[in-house]
């Protein structure tokens, strides 16, 4: 590992922008939906990403494998990372370390959610117009709640501050001022990002889901 480092950390950080940054954005447009939209609204995204020519070589090839390498690679950094924090109280060296830690958090939350959704619809236990009704039961949660508003909330900190991180070690912002400029930038975008995962969140508790989830029983019944 060592010997390949500089190009497996370049890598590293390239899917971390392309595809799994994109990946993220259109997973937050994709929930905001259920905000926006509703339960209607929600079926009508997912029937909408399910219908894409290739989607299986889209999802193999533009995201688990992208992310299978970013999430162990991003393990292996985090293990030997030296978190200085104690002894370089300044607020990048917290990022740092921030970044690291919300990393492995990233990693258990994504491949959990994952479990509980996506490998339940390749099992055939649940069908993908019966997503927002899953997500309304685990969202119902009190204690799954918490838990996905901590993984939410540190999924999109490791993705705004790795933009802005990325943005330096490509050389694209050089200067202090161009650094610090891209640091306001990437937290507005961490913020505006994670409040809409938040109100997706809050979407699925709602009654309209609600509704949804029992009538989807009501019927499985009576079948």
């Amino acid at each position: 590992m060592k010997g390949n480092s500089y190009l497996s950390r370049k890598i590293h950080s390239l899917l971390g922008v392309i595809p799994l940054g994109l990946f993220i954005i259109e997973h937050m447009i994709t929930n905001y939906s259920a905000y926006e939209g509703g339960a209607q609204g929600f079926s009508d995204s997912i029937k909408f990403l399910n219908d894409l020519p290739l989607v299986f070589f889209l999802e193999l090839f533009g995201i688990w494998l992208p992310l299978l390498f970013h999430g162990v690679y991003g393990l292996y950094v985090a293990y030997q990372s030296n978190l200085n924090t104690g002894q370089f109280k300044y607020g990048r060296n917290w990022a740092f370390a921030v970044q690291r830690i919300t990393g492995v958090i990233t990693f258990i939350f994504i491949f959990w959610h994952l479990y509980q959704t996506r490998l339940q619809v390749m099992l055939g236990e649940v069908k993908h117009e019966e997503l927002g009704n899953l997500m309304h039961d685990i969202t119902s949660n009190g204690l799954y709640f918490v838990l996905y508003v901590i993984g939410v909330l540190a999924a999109t900190f490791h993705f705004s501050n790795g933009m802005w991180a990325f943005l330096v070690s490509w050389g694209i912002t050089v200067g202090p001022r161009a650094q610090r400029i891209s640091s306001f930038l990437w937290m507005g975008v961490f913020v505006i990002v994670a409040v809409m995962f938040l109100l997706s969140l809050g979407a699925f508790r709602g009654d309209e889901f609600k509704e949804a989830a029992s009538a989807a029983l009501q019927l499985t019944n009576l079948v």
